[in-house]
């Protein structure tokens, strides 16, 4: 309980986290009374275990005994100590048990209790003692933000107090830590079907150089509008990346059809833009007018809307001008790289 108030203590303080949603989800500690049992007496007296829990239970709780029908409908029947003799502590006293003999024995004869201080429901996580903190993170800041500030104020808690993550938060942790993995897969992906379609191995990598491209607008356009890196974001940077590779494409395979008409490789990638410029411009254009609406959009939902129309927005920009500029240089780059340049070339 100390190193909890110690916990909720600094969260207050710190601005990535909202003060007013980080609270403990459980019941404070209180008085409570502690029956302390004998193992040895109670043995000695041949009273079973089963015999002694079932008898508090019963008496200051209740125990289902069986069923009985009146009127055509089947009731439960419950025992269980009169209200007025499972009020107070020394009510225990009254309470006999039965032993293996078929004797009663007294409850003070094997037991005995006192008042102590301690938490009224017992939480366990993984069979260990917990404590469940609930919260969420400052307005503007993501959930991100906020568990690496729960990490860091859970490193200073005494050696003894761990953590670990449930709920959403559990599911957050191991998506991110799949998103590294994931990307690199779908890079792969995209590079083989590339090497596929061009019908070698180095071409595609031309491709690929311009996605971080596209990733610079969108990363710019988030972070002016103040957005956080959370799914929505994830979900538009890879619209982006589509779009700025979608272009790269239309630029190299009309320069390798060029040079393998004859022309020289730089004015056969030069003139690859000037006849893709156009259809480049209308799709990017289209895009990037189709998610104004969500970019600009407000009422319920316009948190995820607004993150995903501002990356594909700022990417489709970036995307459309620097791939236009860059993509044929990367493209004639390769080409020099791998020796295919083999005709001369004008001043």
């Amino acid at each position: 309980m100390d190193a909890r108030n110690q916990l909720l203590g600094m969260a207050r303080q710190d601005p990535r986290l909202n003060p007013q949603s980080v609270r403990p989800n459980g019941m404070e500690d209180v008085p409570e009374y502690r029956v302390d049992i004998d193992w040895k007496k109670a043995g000695a007296q041949g009273l079973p275990i089963n015999s002694i829990h079932t008898t508090i239970s019963a008496a200051f709780g209740s125990a289902y005994v069986n069923d009985f029908i009146q009127g055509g409908r089947v009731k439960r029947v419950f025992v269980q100590a009169d209200a007025p003799y499972r009020m107070l502590p020394k009510d225990l006293e009254k309470l006999y048990v039965r032993n293996t003999a078929g004797k009663m024995v007294p409850f003070a004869a094997f037991a005995s209790g006192h008042w102590t201080y301690g938490s009224p429901q017992l939480e366990r996580f993984n069979g260990f003692p917990s404590l469940n903190i609930l919260g969420q993170a400052t307005p503007g800041r993501s959930s991100g933000e906020a568990m690496e500030a729960m990490e860091e104020i859970t490193a200073k808690l005494p050696n003894a107090i761990g953590y670990d993550w449930t709920g959403l938060s559990y599911q957050e942790r191991q998506a991110s830590a799949q998103t590294g993995l994931l990307y690199f897969f779908s890079i792969l992906v995209v590079f083989l079907f590339l090497a596929a379609l061009y019908g070698k191995w180095d071409v595609p990598i031309a491709v690929l150089l311009i996605l971080p491209l596209g990733v610079i607008g969108g990363f710019a356009a988030s972070y002016f509008r103040g957005l956080p890196s959370d799914v929505y974001f994830q979900i538009g940077l890879l619209n982006t990346l589509g779009l700025a590779t979608k272009n790269a494409i239309l630029i190299v395979q009309f320069a390798m059809a060029g040079v393998a008409e004859g022309g020289r490789l730089i004015d056969a990638a030069l003139q690859a833009v000037k006849l893709r410029l156009r259809p480049i411009l209308m799709t990017s254009m289209t895009t990037g007018l189709s998610v104004l609406p969500l970019a600009f959009s407000t009422g319920a939902g316009a948190g995820a809307m607004n993150a995903i129309g501002t990356t594909v927005l700022g990417g489709m920009i970036t995307g459309t001008i620097l791939v236009v500029l860059f993509a044929p240089l990367f493209y004639v780059i390769i080409e020099k790289a791998f020796g295919r340049d083999k005709q001369p070339q004008a001043a």
